[in-house]
């Protein structure tokens, strides 16, 4: 059972290939396969993530990211979409939703948080790909620390 958020799509259209990108792409990462995961990117994609570093530039720079991610999440691997938003046509699309990532420990306690992703997309050859994300987590101004406690 997807968790992704369904809606009337029709078949066929930029909308509902991007739905099937998302939904591969959610597939690879519970399966933790980094190759398969990396597939969905364009080579030259630029992505922030709300960990580690301020950018990182193209598919090999973010794969040995993902690497470093999923090694991370010992136990079940959570992740969870919500709320996937779709804007798509002809050769250009983007997305935004909300993800809740991470794991199960090895008392079998879940270690997750919500953050914020968008995505940007491009038809390339004929497929489409994945040219930039972003996840971030909302801050507490005053604190300075990350508000992972945050429910949707």
């Amino acid at each position: 059972m997807s968790t992704v958020t369904a809606k009337e799509t029709a078949v066929g259209t930029p909308e509902a290939e991007i739905r099937e990108l998302q939904e591969s792409w959610l597939q690879a990462v519970r399966s933790r396969d980094t190759k398969k995961i990396m597939s969905h990117y364009a080579p030259d994609v630029v992505a922030y993530d709300a960990i580690v570093a301020l950018q990182f530039k193209g598919a090999d720079a973010y794969g040995q990211h993902w690497e470093a991610c999923l090694s991370m999440c010992t136990g079940p691997m959570v992740f969870e979409m919500r709320e996937l938003n779709i804007e798509a046509e002809n050769d250009v699309a983007f997305a935004h939703w909300l993800n809740r990532c991470g794991g199960v420990d090895e008392n079998g306690v879940e270690k997750s948080s919500w953050m914020r992703v968008s995505a940007g997309y491009r038809r390339i050859k004929g497929k489409w790909k994945i040219v930039h994300e972003h996840f971030s987590a909302p801050f507490d101004i005053a604190s300075g620390k990350a508000l992972f406690d945050l429910q949707p």
